[in-house]
C-alpha cells in the first residue's frame, strides 16, 4: 500500500507540475487580456447581480443565480482554504500568499470563461433538468466528445475522492482532536445529512447551500477581521513579508523563488478551482436569460474564495510568525496561528470553520460527479446507484485512512483541467461574443434606467 501511495505521489506532482499550473496560469491571462479586464470593469455589476433579489425568474434553469453560486462555493470552499494554504506557506514561504492572489485575479477570468460555455452548452436532460459543464461545452461547442468523455471520467472518480472521503475524513478529525468525539459518530452524523441533501437533487442542495455557504463564509470571516482590528500593527509588516518574499523565495523550501510560485499558484487552483472545470456544472443550472450574467455571478467565486477567506488564513500565519516552526503543518499551523492571537478560541473557530468548509464541499462535489456519471451512463434510474455509493464513502471517509484515495483523486483532479483548458482556449471566440452581448444589454438596462422606462 506504501508503494502504491508513493507512485501515485509521483504521477500527482507530475500532473500538478509546472505544465498544468502554466496552462491554468496562461489561459486565465489569455482571457484576461481577450476580455479587456472584465474582472475589474464589470465586477461592482457582478456583485450586485451576486446578491439580488429579483433573479431572472421566466428564464430557464433550476436554481438561482444566488443558489448556483452558493453550490459551487460549497464545493469550492473546503480544507484547502485551512489546510491548503497553510501547505502553501511552508512549502512555499510567505511570497506563496501573493502568487495565490496573482493566480485568483487572472483565474476570475477563466471562471467567468468556463460558466459562459457551461450556459451556452447546456441541455435539458430526462428529467427536465438542466446538464452542462465542460462535458457538454467539449462536446457540443468543440465537436471533441472524446475530451468530454475523459473529462466526465476524471470528474465522477475525484468527487469521490477531493470531493468526499478526504473531507469527512477531515472533519471527522478534528472533532475526535478538538471535541473527542469518535470517528465513527461524526461518520453516522455526516452520512445521515448528506443523504438528506443529496437525494433531494439540485433543487435541495441549492437552498441548504444558500443557506449554508454565507453563514459558514461569515463565520470565518467575522473571526479573520477580529485578528486583523485587534493586531493592526502587524498587518504592515506582514504584507511586507509577503511581497517580498514573493521575489526572493525567502522561508521557501531550498530559498527558491520558484517554490513560492508553484506552492502559491497550485494551493490557490486548488482552492478556488478556477480551470479544473467543475464549477461550471452547477453554474449551468441557474435561472437565466444569458450566458454573460450568470458567469459574471460564478466570477466572483474567486473573489469570495481566494481573495477573501484564503487570504485570512494566509495573513494570519504570516501575522502569527509561526510557519518558520518546522514542528507545525497544515491545520495545525492554522490552529497555531488562531490560537496566538484569540487564546482558547482559536482552535475551535478553526475547528468549526473546518467542519462546515468540509461538510459543505461534499454537497456541491455530489452534484458535479453525479452531472458527469449522467453524461457517462445516461439512464436516469441509474442516479440512485451513484448517490447511494456517494453516500456511503462519506462514512468509509471518516472512519479509515484515505492516502491512496486522496492521492489518486488528485491525480484524476488535475487530469480535469486538461480537456477543459483546451475547451476554453479553444472556445475563447464563443466567450468573447458571449460577453459583448451581456456588456450591450448592461449598457441597455442603465440607459432604460436613466430614462425611467
Amino acid at each position: 500500500m506504501e508503494a502504491l501511495t508513493e507512485f501515485l505521489g509521483t504521477i500527482s506532482g507530475y500532473v500538478w507540475g509546472p505544465p498544468l499550473l502554466i496552462l491554468l496560469v496562461g489561459t486565465g491571462i489569455f482571457l484576461t487580456v481577450r476580455l479587456g479586464l472584465l474582472q475589474l470593469r464589470l465586477l461592482p455589476y457582478a456583485l450586485k447581480l451576486t446578491f439580488s433579489k429579483n433573479p431572472d425568474k421566466d428564464a430557464q434553469g433550476d436554481i438561482s443565480h444566488f443558489q448556483a453560486l452558493s453550490t459551487a462555493m460549497a464545493a469550492t470552499v473546503g480544507t484547502g482554504n485551512i489546510v491548503g494554504v497553510a501547505t502553501a506557506v511552508i512549502l512555499g514561504g510567505p511570497g506563496a500568499v501573493f502568487w495565490m492572489w496573482f493566480s485568483a485575479f487572472f483565474g476570475m477570468a477563466t471562471k467567468y470563461g468556463e460558466a459562459v460555455l457551461a450556459v451556452k452548452y447546456r441541455i435539458v436532460d430526462a428529467r427536465g433538468q438542466m446538464a452542462g459543464g465542460p462535458m457538454y461545452y467539449l462536446e457540443h461547442g468543440l465537436k471533441q466528445k472524446w475530451l468530454a468523455v475523459l473529462f466526465a471520467i476524471f470528474g465522477a472518480i475525484a468527487a469521490f475522492g477531493i470531493g468526499n472521503g478526504t473531507q469527512s475524513n477531515s472533519v471527522a478529525s478534528v472533532v475526535r482532536d478538538t471535541f473527542s468525539v469518535p470517528t465513527w459518530i461524526t461518520g453516522i452524523i455526516l452520512t445521515i445529512f448528506a443523504a438528506v441533501v443529496i437525494i433531494g437533487g439540485i433543487k435541495t442542495i441549492g437552498k441548504v447551500t444558500a443557506f449554508f455557504v454565507p453563514f459558514m463564509a461569515l463565520f470565518y470571516i467575522i473571526a479573520g477581521i477580529i485578528i486583523m482590528i485587534l493586531n493592526m500593527d502587524l498587518i504592515p509588516a506582514a504584507l511586507g513579508t509577503i511581497f517580498s518574499a514573493a521575489f526572493t523565495g525567502e522561508a521557501a523550501v531550498g530559498g527558491a523563488i520558484g517554490a513560492a510560485i508553484r506552492y502559491g499558484v497550485a494551493r490557490g487552483v486548488f482552492s478556488n478551482e478556477a480551470g479544473l472545470g467543475s464549477a461550471p456544472i452547477a453554474a449551468a443550472a441557474a435561472k437565466t436569460d444569458m450566458p454573460g450574467r450568470q458567469a459574471l455571478v460564478s466570477m466572483t467565486q474567486v473573489l469570495f474564495d481566494t481573495l477573501i477567506i484564503c487570504s485570512i488564513t494566509g495573513i494570519t500565519i504570516v501575522m502569527s510568525g509561526l510557519y518558520l516552526d518546522d514542528s507545525l503543518e497544515g491545520a495545525a499551523l492554522t490552529t497555531a496561528a488562531f490560537e496566538q492571537f484569540l487564546g482558547g478560541a482559536g482552535p475551535i473557530i478553526v475547528a468549526i470553520g473546518l467542519i462546515f468548509f468540509a461538510s459543505s464541499t461534499i454537497i456541491g462535489w455530489s452534484y458535479y460527479g453525479e452531472k458527469c456519471f449522467q453524461y457517462l451512463f445516461k439512464n436516469p434510474s441509474l442516479l440512485i446507484v451513484y448517490r447511494i455509493a456517494f453516500v456511503a464513502m462519506v462514512f468509509v471517509g471518516a472512519t479509515v485512512s484515505l492516502d491512496v484515495v486522496w492521492t489518486f483523486s488528485d491525480v484524476m483532479n488535475g487530469l480535469m483541467a486538461f480537456p477543459n483548458l483546451i475547451g476554453l482556449l479553444g472556445l475563447s471566440g464563443v466567450i468573447v461574443y458571449e460577453t459583448k452581448k451581456i456588456t450591450a444589454k448592461i449598457k441597455e438596462e442603465k440607459e432604460q434606467a436613466r430614462s425611467g422606462n
